[in-house]
């Protein structure tokens, strides 16, 4: 697949995988880079995410699984510049909190955030696909300010309670 696509300079999709099958929501990647070629074939490659999608038909013709998509994008109303706000400063404690390496982002708060801030989260699999899903980036920036809200608190109790026990080895 890799192959075809370099070859083709096309995209590819992206679908998360669990033991009850495909989602039916993904999105497309391209390859930004290939960072290693491996004797036997294989490659480390960097992508680039593009267009979500929702599979249509799959096809299992050849090595790799192909599909029929439609592309979709957000059609429900932006999330006001104010949760956008509450949603970053939330997303960077939490990432200071798990001990995350914060990095620029780069991030404009006049334009949706949501899904800029979703790579990053230390969340599962299963929270990111629910976001990928969502065609509102109001919806997806309450439902982060919702994790974010439930996380917190754990997160700022275990960083108290670490620091409790440097300072005299018992946890209060």
């Amino acid at each position: 697949m890799v192959r075809d696509c370099l070859t083709r300079e096309t995209v590819f999709g992206v679908v998360c995988a669990s033991s009850e099958g495909l989602a039916v929501v993904g999105c497309t990647a391209r390859i930004a880079r290939i960072l290693h070629d491996y004797p036997d074939g294989r490659r480390d490659i960097l992508t680039e995410g593009g267009d979500r999608f929702e599979i249509v038909h799959l096809d299992d013709s050849l090595s790799y699984l192909q599909a029929d998509v439609r592309l979709f994008a957000d059609n429900g109303r932006y999330a006001s510049r104010e949760l956008r706000e509450e949603c970053i400063a939330l997303h960077f404690e939490v990432l200071e909190l798990a001990g995350a390496d914060i990095q620029h982002l780069g991030l404009d708060l006049n334009e949706p955030v949501s899904f800029q801030v979703a790579w990053s989260l230390p969340a599962g699999v299963e929270f990111k696909q629910q976001l990928l899903t969502m065609r509102s980036d109001h919806d997806r920036t309450e439902r982060l300010l919702e994790f974010y809200k439930a996380v917190l608190p754990k997160l700022r109790g275990g960083v108290q309670a670490r620091q409790s026990a440097e300072r005299n080895g018992h946890v209060m």
